[in-house]
């Protein structure tokens, strides 16, 4: 097993080469605008994954793909040279879901932003249910306090009535 450090540093290579040989050396007419996002290569560099993307229709990616899996050997045995080391790992190409999923995040928040905006609007001439601010303050437990004592006292006035009644 190599070390992520040089598994990194294949993966690169790999990334530039490839890159290098969709923009001059492939001639298939089938190729659209490729750009390789990302390569991911195993630990024991036997197998590398090249992530891209195609610019267009769903046409434009399903011949995009038929070109990239018909140029696989070129591209390999050019990535065999370029790395210069004993085994060339095993290429496969995968269309990139990463700007599918950004598109569907990015529409997912668009939607949010408009029922947000939507709430804001209807809520703009709201008036409370109840009290404008429900919340127990310091300055009304006082108060509350204070009358508590008064209603103390009073019971207590009524407990010395109530005895002064036994008394007699």
């Amino acid at each position: 097993m190599a070390d992520a450090a040089r598994a990194r540093r294949v993966a690169d290579r790999i990334h530039e080469t490839v890159a290098r040989l969709l923009q001059g050396r492939i001639k298939d007419p089938r190729l659209g605008f490729v750009t390789v996002t990302d390569v991911r290569v195993t630990g024991d560099l036997q197998q590398a994954t090249v992530f891209y993307t195609v610019y267009g229709s769903d046409e434009d990616r399903r011949d995009s793909a038929a070109a990239l899996r018909s140029a696989t050997g070129l591209i390999r045995s050019e990535v065999g040279k370029a790395l210069g080391i004993r085994l060339t790992p095993s290429l496969t190409f995968q269309l990139d879901a990463l700007p599918t999923q950004a598109r569907t995040f990015e529409d997912a928040l668009a939607q949010a932003r408009a029922k947000d905006e939507e709430i804001a609007r209807s809520s703009a001439g709201a008036t409370y249910a109840g009290e404008a601010d429900p919340y127990k303050h310091e300055d009304r437990d006082e108060e509350r306090a204070d009358t508590d004592e008064d209603r103390g006292d009073r019971r207590e006035g009524a407990e010395d009535t109530g005895q002064d009644r036994d008394a007699r």
